[in-house]
């Protein structure tokens, strides 16, 4: 536990000294829970994913079932075990489910291990189904956290958590992008409103080749996240979508509107994985004129590198 203190406090240290203006030099993605899998591993509706930019590692995300993410990591080779920094993108299960599962696996070889979670302010607001049980995961989860030495950071703003590494916090909801599906109320100082999940949020990789943004299921939807982060970050092309979007509900309609802001910011690479749509890939695909080097599904495995594009994996090539 006091290690963790100590991490944290470093942390907020190392914060006054960041570089709003820096460019990641090295970056690797690797997916570790989604639907599709191609040469190893297991798959589930959910989304995680392992980063590593300027040989910082961090986890996007902790996947839905309690031991996906433990399976897949150790199958592909994945140690979890010196990553301290754990990021989750909002509070539905398919993305926080293996929190516990995991930092308890790590905690005898390292107790700082996934020990610092960084979260949109309101993940942990009050929420009922539509039957108005009231859903008490991520409070549980929250305890369970803390009680194994864990710490939860809650951001309402764009930060930079360091050099070329950021967080979008909770994303203006400019264009009318209705990627949630989920019938659930939040309680707010107002009462009971519809869920539209407003804490999610992305991480933000800040290149020389553009910005790369990794989404758990982008519920503030991809247009609405893309065009805060190029407002807020930096107004570059978009080097890189990586993740779930949430548009396998979407019509034609809808689908090439959000095809055609996609090519206006100039997406490079787009791996569309978790509830993006393997449809909703294809026709991103063939309505941003990408070829399937650079625009893909995205199965567990799958890697993007800054150096060398995608690798989706053979099921998914």
């Amino acid at each position: 536990m006091k290690s963790c203190a100590l991490l944290f406090l470093l942390a907020s240290t190392l914060a006054a000294q960041l570089d709003p203006a820096y460019q990641v030099r090295s970056l690797r993605v690797q997916v570790l829970s989604t639907m599709l899998t191609s040469d190893e591993g297991i798959g589930e509706w959910g989304f995680s994913a392992v980063v590593e930019a300027d040989g910082h590692r961090i986890l996007f995300d902790t996947g839905a079932r309690p031991d996906t993410v433990l399976i897949n990591a150790k199958e592909l080779g994945v140690d979890l075990t010196n990553i301290t920094d754990v990021i989750l993108s909002h509070n539905h299960s398919d993305h926080t489910g293996g929190l516990m599962t995991l930092r308890r696996d790590v905690l005898a070889k390292n107790p700082a291990a996934l020990g610092q979670a960084y979260a949109g302010k309101g993940i942990f607001a009050l929420r009922r189904n539509g039957q108005g049980k009231v859903l008490d995961f991520m409070a549980r989860t929250k305890s369970d956290y803390q009680a194994s030495g864990g710490h939860f950071t809650e951001y309402d703003q764009p930060v930079e958590l360091w050099n070329g590494i950021w967080l979008t916090g909770p994303v203006p909801r400019k264009y009318p992008e209705r990627n949630w599906s989920v019938k659930t109320q939040v309680q707010t100082a107002d009462g009971w409103k519809e869920d539209t999940i407003p804490e999610d949020m992305s991480l933000v990789i800040n290149t020389a080749q553009g910005l790369v943004i990794v989404s758990g299921c982008g519920h503030a939807g991809i247009i609405n996240t893309l065009e805060y982060a190029r407002a807020t970050i930096r107004n570059a092309p978009i080097h890189a979508a990586i993740g779930g979007f949430h548009l396998y509900q979407l019509d034609d309609e809808k689908l090439q509107w959000t095809a055609g802001k996609l090519k206006e910011f100039g997406l490079g690479n787009f791996l569309g994985a978790h509830c993006t749509g393997i449809e909703a890939v294809y026709r991103i695909r063939e309505l941003t004129g990408l070829d399937r080097k650079r625009c893909s599904v995205g199965a567990v495995g799958a890697v993007y590198d800054l150096g060398k594009g995608l690798d989706p994996g053979s099921i998914a090539r």
